[in-house]
């Protein structure tokens, strides 16, 4: 979500202009043509035919031979690459494929990035409910899901609503806490078990516990631990949950500050 207000005075409008008709690609699974990638972008059909055609020589589109362009292959490399820049030291991703191997339920990180709550990992298990949106760079919901929370409950009251005013707490469920009121309840008795839970509040049937795995003054450098298991299982198991995840968090807290492997010449 673009700020207008904090558009840079020195903002290059071909890239800018390039960026949009790149996501008005991505947005479009069964492809665009030229013209209509003009007409989504507001540019010109000249201006949009010299952007794709940069756009296809670089690989981050690519035409079909029906004329329609879709995205290329240089964007899912760049993805990788976002995953790795996003999980952290490179022991994180053992940490969490041995909690996963160790109970099976899928497990996950998170921080802020940008003032936003943004999961960086994930390592799904058998025994926990398939998430499709829930891949490093998901951002949304964060007064819905249990990782969302635990970062949340580490900003003070008044930097909570500030970022509830800014991004809103959308209903996913009946069961989604949708005011500030009754989140800071809620964000309050997870203070107290150690321990941040959601259940059905994101998803039906789901449920996520969240602990806080680093603690730092500097909020980019805070991260949580969550798992995701079926509820009805949460509802019997959640100790045993808060025991597993807290050894999940200074596994996590011990892999941040180990340093990484030097490269080999």
């Amino acid at each position: 979500m673009r700020d207008p207000q904090g558009e840079p005075s020195d903002l290059i409008r071909s890239v800018s202009r390039a960026l949009r008709v790149l996501e008005a690609v991505g947005g479009s699974p069964r492809g665009l043509t030229v013209k209509q990638i003009a007409r989504r972008c507001d540019l010109t059909v000249a201006t949009t035919y010299h952007l794709v055609r940069t756009l296809a020589y670089e690989g981050y589109v690519a035409r079909r031979e029906d004329g329609t362009y879709v995205v290329g292959m240089e964007v899912s490399d760049r993805f990788r690459e976002l995953v790795v820049a996003l999980r952290g030291p490179y022991t994180v991703a053992e940490v969490l494929r041995r909690a996963m191997q160790d109970t099976g339920y899928s497990h996950y990180l998170a921080r802020f990035i940008g003032g936003r709550v943004v999961l960086t990992a994930a390592c799904e298990g058998p025994r926990s409910p398939h998430l499709e949106d829930l891949i490093p760079g998901f951002d949304d919901g964060a007064h819905a899901t249990a990782l969302g929370k635990s970062l949340l409950a580490t900003l003070s009251q008044e930097q909570r609503n500030r970022y509830l005013r800014d991004w809103g707490m959308r209903s996913f469920t009946p069961n989604t806490l949708i005011t500030p009121e009754a989140l800071e309840v809620d964000l309050a008795a997870g203070e107290r078990r150690a321990m941040h839970v959601e259940i059905g509040q994101y998803r039906p049937g789901l449920a996520c516990a969240s602990v806080l795995a680093v603690n730092d003054r500097d909020p980019d450098r805070r991260v949580v631990v969550a798992c995701a298991l079926p509820a009805t299982e949460m509802m019997t198991s959640a100790k045993v949950v808060r025991s597993r995840l807290a050894m999940l968090a200074r596994a996590v807290a011990a892999a941040h500050h180990e340093e990484p492997p030097a490269s080999s010449a």
